[in-house]
């Protein structure tokens, strides 16, 4: 019997994890970076072990330090989570030779599946070795690892060289294996997996389907179960493959065997060997937890002949701290309050915690599970609505967007949904009386009888930002003996935290909040959705100024690679990749704006470098000729 598991990861699983331990009366060890210290898993844990440093590499991708944190802690077994070490052969042995528990599969079956290209041959599927016009577009994959690391569309073959460079960079620094391989790259397809749980004692089970198809750069953002609209008879083949790629690895523990469907037909893409980031849904439709049969599989218990039945439906959204009208770009700061109300939230962060830079932006997820799909939709879709997420941006009101478009609703989308939409569902639509209603809040109880004065005088006159579009809006309203009044807008109600507005006949309240983590920010939430507002002066102040050409980071990062020969006073031509910088487990290319000459050049790699920071500045081609 295991007595106590030590989790080889973070945040998000490492809590998951916990929760079942604790339901089975386990001891819980966590294991944390110097960036972590203070981080949620390291406190819900009933002990923890620094690995120091910060960096993946240093930390959570060290095996022999993780091995001998568990030994220092007295823990029996050691749950991998995903990412990170959770697919790393090597890893599971050492845990082994330690005399631990693994809970996970064999390390001969992580070996055979956890390379795409091992596993891709071993279910007789090739990947491409030379790439012709007649083979466009192609997918470059990492073979070790997920998440969308080190993965890239070409539809040029011009680019493949240098695709397959930066994806064998980013592949060995997130993975510590630098291996690709090229795949054809199906357009229109949806991404549905497999659930499969298998024991010691010969009994595989297959826990129905999940369509994944709503992905951003190749990452999981929206995940259902089971997978709508596949004929039986596609569903029996996938159920059926997914079980011969477990019995043909020897395979034990929990493991999703993903495929691509497009016309009717599944190719297969990978087996990964670990849970995965969407497994609640699968719990939820069919009444498990994974986690407690991946440990009683882990101590030779063995499971019933057949799964439980499946009923009704559960779809999962995975909350980002990102800005999807700027390209995704991670966000990092203080998290003052996270509230989903009525759906399953598993997360890493409490009210109060830092988002940093080193990780994954991943905030939580969101699963709703109900009779129906349509129900399980709109459920969730409703909670993220009303959530309180008070912080750094957030894709919430893309997610929401995303459950109640025609093509999700009507189950028709595809792995292309967000390169088709993601301009649209990321358009901000504040509230067009949140800026008053802030202002009243802000003047509040300033006055001992409520700021009306018997000389009329001019109107009070504040000027907001909204966040993350940076439109900016001027307010004016005015205190009476009756309270304050503005233009077509009633006011019933204000405090310092509620203002009651009626509009049209129609009475809405306002939640307002303030948590200082900038200068005056304040947090709108109505009816009408959710806006983050930051005071301006009444006189603006002059812009900073800012050389023409300059490139600046985007977010906050680490400068990973420099183009190859940039020095100050090189020749650099319109679109072409100069700096590359890595942030929560995404890299983000720093082009130039225009074709001309590399007059300053301030990045270096290994740098870390604020959002805003300068990181070049490139004269263009026509500023140069002016200047002659």
């Amino acid at each position: 019997m295991i007595g106590s598991v030590l989790v080889a990861n973070r945040g998000e699983i490492a809590c998951r994890v916990f929760r079942t331990c604790r339901d089975l009366g386990i001891a819980t060890v966590a294991v944390y970076s110097d960036a972590d210290a203070d981080a949620l898993h390291v406190r819900e844990a009933d002990s923890a072990v620094r690995l120091p440093g910060a960096a993946p590499a240093e930390t959570y991708l060290r095996g022999d330090l993780v091995v001998k944190a568990a030994q220092a802690a007295g823990a029996d077994a050691v749950h991998p989570g995903y990412g990170f070490l959770s697919e790393n052969a090597g890893f599971a042995r050492a845990v082994l030779d330690a005399g631990l528990t693994w809970i996970g599969p064999p390390p001969d079956a992580i070996e055979a599946m956890a390379s795409k290209t091992r596993a891709k041959q071993l279910l007789g599927v090739e990947p491409l070795t030379e790439v012709t016009e007649a083979d466009l577009p192609v997918l470059v994959k990492a073979a070790a690892g997920g998440g969308g690391r080190g993965m890239r569309v070409v539809r040029d073959l011009a680019d493949l060289a240098a695709e397959l460079t930066a994806a064998r960079a980013e592949a060995a620094s997130a993975f510590g294996d630098g291996e690709v391989f090229v795949e054809p790259f199906i357009e229109g397809g949806r991404h549905v997996e497999v659930q499969i749980m298998a024991d010691a004692h010969g009994t595989v089970w297959a826990l129905g389907t999940r369509d994944c198809s709503l992905q951003r750069r190749h990452q999981k953002v929206v995940e259902e179960s089971p997978a709508p609209g596949l004929a039986p008879g596609l569903v029996a083949e996938l159920h059926e493959r997914a079980v011969r790629a477990a019995r043909v690895t020897g395979y034990r523990g929990a493991g999703t065997v993903e495929f691509l469907v497009a016309e009717g037909r599944a190719h297969f893409l990978e087996m990964n060997t670990r849970l995965q980031v969407e497994h609640p849904v699968t719990e939820a439709v069919f009444g498990v937890d994974l986690v407690a049969l991946q440990i009683q599989v882990a101590e030779g218990v063995a499971l019933a002949a057949e799964p439980p039945p499946a009923r009704g439906h559960a779809v999962e959204a995975r909350l980002y701290a990102e800005d999807p009208a700027a390209g995704w770009a991670p966000q990092t700061g203080t998290l003052h309050r996270v509230d989903v109300p009525g759906v399953r939230l598993d997360t890493g962060y409490a009210d109060g915690d830092t988002i940093g830079v080193h990780y994954d932006p991943m905030l939580a997820k969101a699963v709703a599970h109900a009779p129906t799909r349509d129900q399980a939709v709109r459920r969730l879709a409703g909670a993220l609505e009303r959530a309180v997420l008070h912080g750094p941006l957030t894709n919430r009101d893309l997610l929401v967007r995303s459950l109640r478009h025609p093509e999700f609703t009507g189950a028709r989308m595809d792995t292309g949904f967000y390169d088709r939409h993601a301009g649209e569902l990321a358009e901000s639509a504040a509230d067009p009386h949140a800026a008053l209603a802030a202002s009243l809040a802000d003047a509040h109880g300033r006055s001992r009888f409520g700021g009306w004065r018997n000389l009329r005088s001019q109107p009070h006159l504040k000027r907001w930002r909204t966040e993350p579009d940076g439109a900016e809006h001027e307010v004016r309203y005015d205190h009476t003996h009756d309270g304050p009044r503005a233009d077509g807008v009633r006011v019933l109600d204000v405090s310092a935290t509620r203002v009651v507005l009626e509009t049209d006949g129609v009475r809405r309240a306002y939640g307002i909040a303030r948590h200082g983590d900038a200068p005056g920010r304040v947090y709108v939430t109505s009816p009408l959705g959710h806006t983050v507002l930051t005071p301006l002066p009444l006189l603006p102040e002059p812009a900073a100024r800012r050389a023409p050409g300059s490139l600046l980071a985007p977010m906050p990062g680490t400068v990973v690679r420099l183009a190859d020969g940039l020095t100050e006073g090189a020749t650099v031509t319109a679109g072409q990749p100069l700096i590359w910088l890595e942030a929560m487990k995404m890299e983000h290319r720093i082009t130039a704006p225009a074709s001309g000459t590399l007059t300053a050049l301030h990045a270096e790699t290994g740098r870390q470098v604020e959002v805003g920071a300068l990181l070049a500045v490139v004269q263009a081609a026509a500023q140069e000729e002016e200047s002659v």
